[in-house]
């Protein structure tokens, strides 16, 4: 009976899991190399704040309201007549819904206000870096 339940279970998971991956997608890489406070861009860059609103335009991106403080996690090197983006995640009590979710967002709708790591590395972006789930 027990095993029974448990392979149900295990079913269940695995449906859960499938039905997810099925609305992942890799999208088009916005650069190929990004600048980072470490190897795995795992440590903040700067705080900034953000000058305007931001709407996000698909899964890679994130929405910013003006005034709201931003944690930057990466720099992406932009290629020539491209965007320049960054990564982060968005920072403050009104905005618990969206605290630790990182995605991207246009530089020149944020303000730099403090920077935590002065020495950076400069690393390829990989495809998981763009992909959308």
């Amino acid at each position: 009976h027990s095993l029974k339940m448990d392979k149900s279970l295990g079913l269940i998971f695995l449906w859960i899991c499938v039905g997810h991956m099925a609305h992942a997608a890799l999208m088009e890489k916005l650069a190929n190399f990004k600048i980072c406070a470490d190897k795995d861009c795992s440590y903040v860059i700067a705080m900034a704040k953000a000058l305007k609103d931001y709407v996000a335009s698909d899964c890679r991106y994130i929405n910013l309201r003006r005034g709201q403080s931003i944690y930057v996690f990466s720099k992406l090197k932009p290629v020539e007549g491209a965007g320049v983006f960054w990564s982060g995640s968005v920072y403050g009590e009104r905005y618990v819904d969206q605290m630790g979710v990182i995605g991207y967002f246009p530089s020149n709708y944020i303000n730099e206000t403090h920077a935590f790591q002065e020495k950076t590395v400069e690393i390829p972006t990989t495809d998981m870096d763009f992909f959308c789930v």
